[in-house]
């Protein structure tokens, strides 16, 4: 499928997303509350089928945080990269770990070092830090009071 056709059956979906063709996969950009229902669509829909969720990460912008869904089928050989803007002072989506299994310990990785509440998620809770551990490491305001690290 070329990055032409994959533009229009995710507008189809989602009316509000915009597109990069700039990098080598195509970048879908969206709102957060778009994101499930986006994700439902490219993993179920028989002319997508993302069926491989291969990555996800977050972007600290200061100003919101981006998460960034790296998706691929196997079957038809494309990749997109889904980027869903989310609010930083309420930093909510949507968890995908029931439509891919991978994405469970991803989310819990953001969760703990972002902040991330991903919403639905099955047991979201730290991966890597401590219970008690103040703060997300990976955002740009946090402080280190110990080794003096400012972003």
């Amino acid at each position: 499928m070329t990055k032409e056709e994959l533009k229009n059956k995710i507008s189809d979906i989602i009316p509000a997303a915009t597109f990069d063709e700039a990098g080598e996969w195509l970048n879908v950009s969206i709102d957060a509350i778009d994101w499930f229902p986006l994700a439902w669509q490219l993993r179920a829909n028989a002319e997508l089928d993302f069926e491989f969720l291969f990555n996800i990460t977050a972007v600290d912008w200061k100003t919101h945080i981006t998460m960034v869904y790296h998706l691929r089928s196997v079957k038809y050989g494309h990749i997109i990269v889904v980027k869903a803007k989310c609010d930083r002072t309420k930093t909510e989506i949507e968890s995908v770990s029931k439509i891919w299994k991978t994405a469970d310990l991803n989310e819990r990785e953001a969760y703990d070092l972002m902040g991330v509440k991903f919403l639905n998620h099955p047991d979201l809770r730290r991966l890597f830090l401590t219970d008690d551990w103040e703060g997300y490491p990976l955002r740009k305001d946090y402080v280190d009071e110990v080794n003096i690290v400012k972003l």
